[in-house]
């Protein structure tokens, strides 16, 4: 309880992800993003992580009782208000993250289904994507994937917008109901200026939100801060929506504001926001 002079308790966010040690991505990344929204971010480590903006040169994953060991003091102490997912690199870390939303009646996750790193490294195998698509997927507010990603997930290569509808209704029938397919890797069509399109599917209702494509190398995080934003916003009470193109805004500039260091993908700029 407050009293009338004191400000209400911040927002929690809990992010379940890898730790990313040159601060591009994963929970580093996310912590940050929460912050920026003014919300207090927590974090639990799935997989240790050896990378700089170059590349992934290896990982050592948590096993599911350390993820557990993480993940429930935080909700026996914190009142969490939404949850991010990001790698979760195992079929029993997957099966153990789901089974802890449940428990704790999680109603706001968004889950990232990261299966590659920017630079190409492959960051879960066939047992656990197949695990989170029946574990994870049906207690998401939304599921985030990329291009990559989605083709991944449901085996369509993407050349069309057509084809991106035909991801998410795949996707859809995992028992998603919310799918947002991040358009960054998409071409466009021949002779048409390269724009950076999200393709959210709220139901039945296909949602384009149209964005400014950057060209440029600082890429690194972009993924993870576009969810972690989505994340935030759900938890301060903003509806599926609104969330997503708050965060579209947000991404864009911090794409515009990125500091433009290492000999490889540059992390994103992410600023604390006026609200």
């Amino acid at each position: 309880m407050t009293r009338p002079d004191e400000k209400p308790p911040p927002k929690v966010c809990l992010s379940i992800a890898g730790l990313d040690p040159s601060g591009g991505a994963g929970i580093l990344t996310d912590v940050k993003t929460f912050m920026a929204f003014g919300c207090y971010g927590a974090a639990a480590v799935t997989s240790v992580t050896f990378q700089n903006t170059v590349g992934v040169f290896g990982a050592e994953h948590q096993s599911a009782e350390s993820v557990r060991r993480q993940v429930e003091p935080i909700f026996d102490d914190l009142t969490v208000d939404a949850v991010k997912t990001g790698m979760l690199p195992t079929e029993e870390v997957i099966i153990e993250t789901a089974r802890m939303m449940r428990s704790y009646g999680v109603e706001k996750l968004v889950v990232d289904p990261v299966v590659r790193s920017t630079s190409g490294f492959d960051l879960i195998d066939n047992a656990a994507l197949r695990a989170m698509v029946e574990h994870l997927f049906p207690l998401a507010s939304v599921v985030t994937p990329n291009l990559p990603e989605a083709e991944r997930l449901t085996g369509i290569a993407i050349e069309t917008v057509e084809d991106i509808v035909e991801c998410a209704r795949i996707i859809r029938s995992f028992g998603v109901q919310n799918v947002l397919i991040k358009g960054g890797h998409f071409d466009g069509a021949k002779g048409e200026a390269r724009r950076a399109t999200d393709h959210l599917f709220i139901g039945e209702d296909h949602i384009a939100i149209d964005g400014e494509y950057h060209k440029t190398t600082a890429t690194h995080g972009t993924g993870c801060t576009m969810a972690a934003a989505i994340t935030a916003n759900l938890a301060l009470g903003e509806e599926l929506l609104k969330a997503v193109e708050i965060a579209k805004v947000f991404v864009n500039n911090a794409i515009r504001n990125a500091p433009m260091i290492g000999k490889g993908h540059s992390p994103i700029g992410i600023r604390p926001i006026s609200r």
